[in-house]
């Protein structure tokens, strides 16, 4: 791979849309697998260009490789200004100036950080290298609605170019000039933010459908054709036996003619039909129509009532004299700045704490409710050894066409459905997980951060079944587009209490 030798050196001020980074030919393969296989790319001051695609595509892998940090199979990249990488894991060594550290709330190196608290490190860190370009690998993970906005707007205001992989549609939207679509090794340049990158999507799809209905219909006009040409041969009739020689000499010229005249249109019928451009049907999602939770409704008001005298965690007071419920029917998000006791408050309705979290108080479930979880340590619900179907049929009426459509809806399709759970990546335990559990016969679900491994198409069918989701929710999540779509009210921590709104005025802005 060739490499620029002034890469270290940034460009002037004044570069502004100057080459920062250009890229040719670029190829990686695990295994056997080509997980790249790039034409060209190039990164120009200014610019903010937000890459998506499906978990496993290879985000990650080509912002290490255009990084600098890991070699391709092929190709080359030269740089011609310093890079800065916001990691998505990992502790960071890198120091960070007061301000930034303030801003972010970043702590000081310390056995014990908090996956948030990492993250603000390493944010904060990355930021104050001065790079003019910016490389961010999943930023927003584990940040609070708080840190979120922090980031937002530090990046608004960073000056230089920015290469960011997230799932988080509101920064995309917020920051975007461009949208880089990853998929089956090859990248498509849209232009604009993430909802323009939508549009464009559907315009562009609804193109190739057009094409490709085109395409089939000459397609089966060109081999009707084709054929009707041999059985016209076939049909032409021979010279009679008692036909004099004179006679049956004319007849067979003209029937080997006929043969000849119709072969012939055949063979170019088939030549053309052959040098037919080959147009490919655009991929395409199935369409789920089925009611999800509603086979078990609860008739009564509530499905839950919580009277909480106290909520505390490792010692230390979440909530005091609280109290909320759970209307039946309702989809109902609880909000929250990290370290607040969100996931504590889950954990203790579904009687799931542990030693460290106790709740003084009252609990009430309905008789009626059947509970379905979705918490951060969601592999505990798959058995391993089975394949992501068995683990989605496990324990339901088996309908192996429903459950390959959720499975397709949330991004696990074809081959990787019979692939046994325990070679999955975490995303694809996700889907599985979520998918196993839609599906169940449970009337409640109680989600806790469903979205954090979730690639940003998997995000969004996720959004739609939970949307037309017929059961009562309550889920945790610090993703706004979520909570925006789905919720129809909210539960807001705040100093040390709940405040329930009922409505979303999200759903407003």
């Amino acid at each position: 791979m060739k490499q620029n030798k002034n890469q270290n050196k940034s460009l002037p001020a004044n570069a502004a849309g100057r080459l920062l980074l250009a890229a040719r030919g670029i190829e990686k393969s695990y295994g056997g697998r080509t997980v790249l296989r790039l034409g060209s790319l190039s990164v120009y001051d200014g610019q903010r260009i937000g890459l998506i695609g499906e978990n496993g595509a290879g985000k990650s892998t080509l912002l290490s490789i255009l990084a600098g940090e890991e070699e391709p199979d092929a190709g080359e990249i030269r740089w011609y200004c310093g890079i800065s990488f916001i990691r998505q894991q990992g502790r960071t060594d890198q120091e960070a100036d007061a301000e930034l550290k303030s801003r972010f709330h970043a702590p000081e190196m310390r056995e014990g950080l908090s996956g948030g608290e990492q993250t603000r490190r390493r944010i904060a860190g990355a930021l104050s290298q001065s790079a003019q370009l910016l490389f961010a690998d999943e930023p927003s993970a584990d940040l609070d609605q708080e840190g979120i906005r922090a980031l937002a707007e530090a990046l608004r205001r960073f000056r230089g170019a920015l290469l960011l992989v997230s799932h988080d549609r509101s920064l995309l939207n917020g920051l975007c000039t461009h949208i880089w679509h990853l998929e089956d090794g090859n990248i498509s340049v849209f232009p604009g933010n993430y909802d323009s990158y939508q549009r464009e999507l559907t315009q562009r799809r609804a193109f190739q459908q057009f094409e490709y209905d085109q395409y089939r219909a000459e397609q089966k006009r060109l081999k009707e054709a084709a054929q009707q040409k041999i059985e016209w041969a076939a049909s032409v009739k021979k010279a009679p036996k008692r036909m004099g020689n004179s006679e049956a000499r004319l007849h067979t010229r003209e029937y080997t003619n006929a043969v000849i005249a119709q072969s012939h249109a055949a063979t170019k019928l088939r030549d053309r039909l052959d040098r037919l451009e080959k147009k490919e049907r655009p991929r395409s999602l199935p369409d789920i129509r089925m009611k999800l939770g509603a086979e078990y409704p609860i008739r009564a008001r509530y499905a839950l009532e919580a009277d909480i005298t106290s909520l505390s965690a490792g010692g230390r007071m979440l909530l005091e004299k609280s109290a909320f419920t759970l209307p039946s029917g309702s989809r109902t998000a609880v909000t929250g700045n990290n370290g607040c006791g969100k996931t504590s408050l889950l954990l203790s309705l579904l009687n799931r704490a542990d030693r460290d979290i106790r709740l003084e108080g009252t609990i009430r479930w309905n008789p009626a409710a059947r509970v379905g979880c979705f918490d951060q340590e969601y592999s505990r619900m798959l058995e391993a050894d089975r394949t992501a179907l068995e683990n989605v049929l496990f324990g339901t009426a088996p309908d192996v066409s429903r459950a390959r459509t959720v499975l397709a809806r949330l991004g696990l399709r074809g081959d990787a459905v019979l692939k046994p759970v325990r070679v999955l990546s975490g995303g694809e335990q996700a889907k599985t997980a979520l998918a196993r559990l839609m599906l169940s016969d449970c009337n409640v679900l109680v989600l806790d951060e469903p979205t954090n491994h979730l690639d940003v198409f998997a995000l969004e069918a996720l959004q739609k079944l939970l949307g037309e989701y017929e059961g009562t929710l309550l889920f945790v999540s610090h993703d706004e587009t979520l909570v925006r779509h789905v919720a129809d009210r909210i539960v807001r921590f705040e100093e040390k209490g709940l405040r329930t709104e009922e409505g979303n005025d999200l759903k407003k802005e």
